[in-house]
């Protein structure tokens, strides 16, 4: 998944405020690494305590977010401290750096990539530290371990999950008198209904099809998977066939959208917060934009409609946290991440400040997600979301050969049929030629 920027209301960061207050300076109530509480206050640097370096490539307010978690850390025992490091085109660093004897003791993880470095032993296992610490797996949703994992092996443990839901306007649902779509159907019959067209111009999309990297989820809808338990492409098939002749009836039957029709807006311009767009798939990373337009945007999320025989589906994305094998202080860094990552408290903390739906699902049992209806069909996706394969190939295969086809399909340039053998023929070649991590 790409890295989300997120924006912190004004609430939120008050909330945070008061949080830190809470968790710093001598209050006695402060977790230690082990959950236990520290009443001498803070961690005063000093030659005893063992430094660790956390390396990510969130800068700015995210930069701030991974900020508060570390100091609330730092101040919470005198054994650790841990500084983090922003890095520009980290996974080249850190390859490097492995090699070098220069690795970071901690590192920020787009969880897909696993299973393309985890081969290449950079990284180091944790199943131990967990069974030592009588970890459940329980408390993790099981798609976002087996994302880090490979081959028997746990290499982190989740520090956010995110998933597709469907966000709609409130307003152009009711003045077109239709309600939320539970099927695909119902979404198609709803995009049309919420069009507008002046002559040749589209002023209202009922619905984006703009991304065509969420073929995954129309295909896991319609009953397929992307791969053979084998490792072969599974789409060239009836259900990928499904897939492409329902955006083919939403663009050129219904014609709800039109290729290009967000960036055609011009810079700066969102279709949704504008009401140009009436119906969209995106992730709880928008919920803070479109919630400080308040009464100018009234919007709402359901989950992503089942197709054609019912089945549910979304992706499941993310991010965690990894110990590199070339760590100088495994136990150490283990201790950080355990601490911010399987505990209540802390993973709580975390999305407060970051507004990310945190890993750690006991977390999500508090108020602030349960009574907050925006966080709600998260929750339910969350419950059938799916991660992508876990193959060392596959982002390679979609990327190079999947995407470029399915753009000619929605361009008109390319049938259905041959842009389905075309991506299976040049995918499986990619898969084979990526099986092995070099």
């Amino acid at each position: 998944m790409k890295t989300k920027k997120w924006l912190m209301t004004g609430t939120a960061m008050l909330l945070v405020i008061g949080l830190l207050a809470g968790c710093s300076g001598n209050n006695a109530n402060q977790n230690n690494t082990d959950g236990s509480t520290n009443a001498e206050g803070g961690n005063k640097t000093n030659a005893k305590a063992v430094e660790l370096t956390f390396w990510g490539d969130w800068g700015g307010e995210g930069q701030a977010q991974f900020e508060t978690m570390v100091d609330v850390f730092n101040k919470s025992q005198t054994k650790i401290h841990v500084k983090y490091v922003l890095q520009q085109d980290m996974i080249t660093k850190f390859l490097t750096a492995a090699t070098s004897g220069g690795s970071p003791d901690i590192l920020f993880w787009d969880r897909w990539r696993t299973s393309l470095y985890a081969p290449k032993n950079v990284l180091h296992p944790i199943n131990e530290y967990l069974e030592r610490d009588g970890i459940s797996r329980d408390d993790y949703y099981e798609e976002s371990l087996k994302e880090l994992s490979l081959d028997g092996n746990l290499y982190g443990l989740p520090l956010t999950v995110d998933a597709r839901a469907l966000f709609y306007n409130k307003k152009l649902l009711a003045e077109a008198g239709v309600e939320p779509p539970k099927t695909w159907d119902e979404l198609a019959d709803a995009a049309a209904k919420l069009t507008k067209w002046n002559g040749n111009k589209l002023e209202v999309a009922g619905f984006s099809l703009g991304d065509v990297g969420l073929f995954n989820m129309y295909l896991q809808q319609a009953g397929g998977q992307m791969l053979t338990e084998d490792g072969k492409t599974n789409f060239n098939n009836d259900q990928g066939k499904q897939v492409l002749q329902y955006w083919d009836r939403m663009l050129n039957q219904d014609k709800v959208y039109k290729v290009g029709f967000e960036q055609g807006l011009g810079e700066g311009q969102d279709a949704f917060v504008t009401g140009k767009l009436a119906m969209q798939y995106t992730g709880p990373w928008m919920l803070s934009t479109y919630k400080k337009y308040g009464k100018d945007l009234d919007f709402g999320i359901v989950p992503p409609p089942a197709g054609p025989n019912g089945d549910k589906a979304s992706v499941m994305g993310g991010f965690g946290l990894v110990i590199p094998e070339g760590a100088k202080h495994k136990e150490e860094s283990w201790e950080f991440i355990k601490w911010w990552l399987a505990n209540k408290d802390n993973a709580l903390l975390w999305a407060k400040t970051s507004l990310n739906i945190p890993g750690y699902k006991p977390a999500l049992e508090d108020p602030f997600f349960k009574d907050d209806p925006f966080w709600q069909p998260f929750m339910e996706t969350l419950e059938f979301a799916k991660v992508r394969p876990n193959h060392p190939g596959y982002s390679v295969m979609e990327g190079d050969a999947l995407t470029p086809n399915l753009q000619l399909f929605q361009q008109n340039k390319q049938s259905i049929e041959d842009t389905l053998k075309k991506a299976q023929d040049q995918g499986d070649k990619l898969l084979q030629d990526n099986l092995e991590v070099k």
